[in-house]
C-alpha cells in the first residue's frame, strides 16, 4: 500500500496580500466602531444608585391649608435628583427633577409634583393669589392637582412617588443619588 497523498498548500503573494488587507480592514472597522459602542452602552457612573430620598418641607402636610403648595429641593450633599413617575411633553417617566411641590388642592387631596413644566421644562412657581402653579417662561398655568389651566403646556405636571417620612415635616421621595 502506498502513502496517502497530502496536498501541499502554497502560500502565494496574492494569498498573503488578501489576508493582510482583510486584517487591516477588520482593524479599521473595530477602531471606528469601538467609540460608537461605548457611546451607545456607557458604563454606569460610580456611586449612582436609586433610593428613597428624605426631604424636609417647610410645613407639616396635615397642617397645610387647602389651596396651598410647598416647594422643596433635592439634596445637594450627596448630589441627588427625583425620578418622575409619569408625565407628558417634556416630562417623561424616568426623567429627573431637582425640585418639586407638595400641593393640597381645594378638595384637600395631597399630591407631589416635579417642579418642571411639561411644556419645555422650566421651573414652575406657586402663585398664592390665584392658587395655581405658574411657569414664568411661556405662561403655562396648572391647577394644584397638576392639570393644565392655561397653555401652551398641554400635559399635566409629572407626579413624584412619595410617602410620609419619620417626622411630620419630612417626606420620602423616589430618586437617585448621582454620585459624590
Amino acid at each position: 500500500m502506498g502513502e496517502a497523498y497530502a496536498p501541499r498548500r502554497v502560500f502565494t503573494r496574492r494569498t498573503f496580500l488578501g489576508w493582510w488587507l482583510a486584517s487591516l480592514l477588520t482593524a479599521t472597522v473595530i477602531t471606528g466602531a469601538a467609540p460608537l459602542l461605548v457611546y451607545l452602552w456607557p458604563a454606569p457612573p460610580k456611586g449612582q444608585k436609586k433610593t428613597s430620598i428624605a426631604v424636609s418641607i417647610q410645613q407639616a402636610i396635615d397642617q397645610m391649608p387647602s389651596g396651598t403648595a410647598v416647594k422643596f429641593n433635592s439634596p445637594t450633599s450627596p448630589n441627588s435628583a427625583f425620578i418622575m413617575a409619569d408625565g407628558g411633553g417634556d416630562n417623561a417617566p424616568g426623567e429627573l427633577a431637582f425640585g418639586g411641590f407638595v400641593s393640597k388642592d381645594e378638595a384637600g387631596k395631597v399630591q407631589v409634583f416635579a417642579q418642571n413644566c411639561s411644556h419645555l421644562g422650566c421651573s414652575v412657581a406657586f402663585n398664592a393669589t390665584d392658587k395655581t402653579l405658574d411657569c414664568p417662561c411661556h405662561g403655562s398655568r396648572f391647577h394644584l392637582n397638576g392639570t393644565v389651566l392655561h397653555g401652551p403646556a398641554v400635559y399635566p405636571l409629572a407626579h413624584l412617588s412619595w410617602k410620609q417620612g419619620d417626622s411630620p415635616t419630612t417626606i420620602q421621595v423616589e430618586g437617585i443619588v448621582l454620585g459624590f
